[in-house]
């Protein structure tokens, strides 16, 4: 017979899971890092875990790496970093194709390295003040913003935050994570362009020559120089093996030491909700396994063979298009670790958890980024303009990637 321990935190588990996927709670203004955060707390009132426990569940190489990281993107976007490269490469687009493939590139290539939601905060209303000024169609250009940031960012452990969750739990080298996925992320940037090249044929047949001028920047040089100098540093650290939260808290620290730019403006671009959803969630799942994840329930969920790659790349990308991909990876952890070749196995959920956030409109908060920056200037993204483009990069990348994985 269920005790009522198992049986609160399965309701307690199971309700923070909904709350979190639906983003809120009907009747409450409680917000996802709200919703994590107070099932942590249920889970330590009830007993699932001790608070001891708790402390020790919360993976502070994740944080520190997902805050370092934040540091220096705020940094780079303060100084006009963003909007001096991608404004130069959308000046020397001469062409509505080009244009396309400009700002696929562009986004997946800074979304590699740097996070792909932030990427997208940047890149969207630059993408719309370029279109606009050339009298263009705004929305196939911002679809391939929020999916080739999606895609991008598949390359490495700091593309997105769910990668970072997985470098610091498989520790998978930074170096092997990059080569093994690198080749995925290309192949699906190309899918990007050429998907919505012929489904918005109508843009891009006609030949046009285009001169985008982007609004004057205003630089701060200086402190341009050094966030960009940081910036590679803390790059090439991650390659030469420099373990990454180090490397990235050291680079924000870094950062912070300046006379340019004040503390506050900082902090303001800081995503401090993220990281309590992060610290919530690790406690929620950890009281989970301890109670509910029993060797026979994991036994009988690995019966289901998420060993076979296709078969775990089609499970995550289902879970992350309930559930969100980041609790999804933390809620297939406990079912995954024990089984053989965890590296692949690890690198399997990165690829399929973060392609599958290109299925729909609310896949992703990247895609929910760009639908909201366009929407607040009278741009209009349907949810079936989306899905059909969508649905088959989705399709066919996360088979690209389970062929090449396996």
């Amino acid at each position: 017979m269920m005790s009522l321990t198992t049986f609160a935190t399965a309701i307690i588990f199971i309700l923070t899971y909904i709350g979190v996927a639906l983003g809120r709670i009907p009747g409450l203004r409680l917000d996802r890092a709200g919703i994590a955060l107070t099932g942590a707390a249920l889970m330590m009132a009830v007993g699932a875990i001790t608070p001891e426990e708790a402390y020790r569940a919360i993976d502070l190489d994740t944080l520190a790496l997902l805050l370092g990281m934040m540091i220096v993107v705020a940094h780079l976007k303060l100084s006009g970093f963003f909007r001096l490269v991608t404004g130069w490469a959308l000046a020397h687009a001469h062409s509505p194709l080009v244009l396309l493939a400009t700002v696929a590139v562009t986004t997946g290539a800074l979304s590699a390295f740097l996070v792909n939601d932030a990427i997208c905060l940047v890149m969207a209303p630059l993408v719309i003040e370029v279109t606009r000024s050339l009298r263009r169609d705004p929305v196939p250009y911002l679809l391939a913003v929020a999916m080739a940031s999606n895609v991008g960012s598949t390359a490495t452990i700091t593309g997105n935050p769910q990668n970072m969750i997985i470098g610091a739990v498989s520790h998978i080298p930074y170096t092997v994570f990059a080569a093994t996925l690198t080749p995925v992320a290309i192949a699906g940037l190309l899918l990007v362009v050429l998907l919505l090249g012929a489904l918005w044929w109508g843009e891009f047949r006609r030949p046009a020559h285009l001169t985008a001028k982007p609004s004057p920047l205003r630089l701060h040089m200086p402190q341009l120089m050094k966030a960009v100098l940081v910036a590679l540093g803390v790059i090439v650290a991650f390659f030469v093996g420099v373990p990454v939260a180090k490397a990235a808290i050291l680079g924000g620290a870094l950062l912070l030491i300046t006379r340019a730019i004040k503390a506050r403006k900082v902090y303001r671009e800081l995503d401090g909700s993220l990281l309590l959803m992060f610290a919530g969630l690790f406690v929620v799942v950890a009281a989970a396994e301890k109670i509910l994840f029993t060797p026979e329930v994991v036994g009988a969920v690995q019966a289901l063979h998420l060993d076979n790659v296709y078969i775990l790349t089609a499970m995550t990308g289902v879970l992350s298009n309930i559930i969100s991909n980041v609790p999804a990876v933390l809620a297939l952890k406990p079912f995954v670790q024990s089984l053989a070749d965890q590296q692949r196995i690890w690198l399997v959920i990165a690829m399929s958890a973060t392609l599958a956030g290109n299925l729909t409109l609310v896949g992703s908060v990247a895609n929910l980024i760009v639908a909201e920056r366009a929407r607040n200037v009278g741009i209009e993204i349907s949810f079936w303009a989306y899905c059909r483009a969508g649905i088959p990069l989705t399709v066919i990348t996360l088979a690209i990637g389970a062929w090449w994985l396996s």
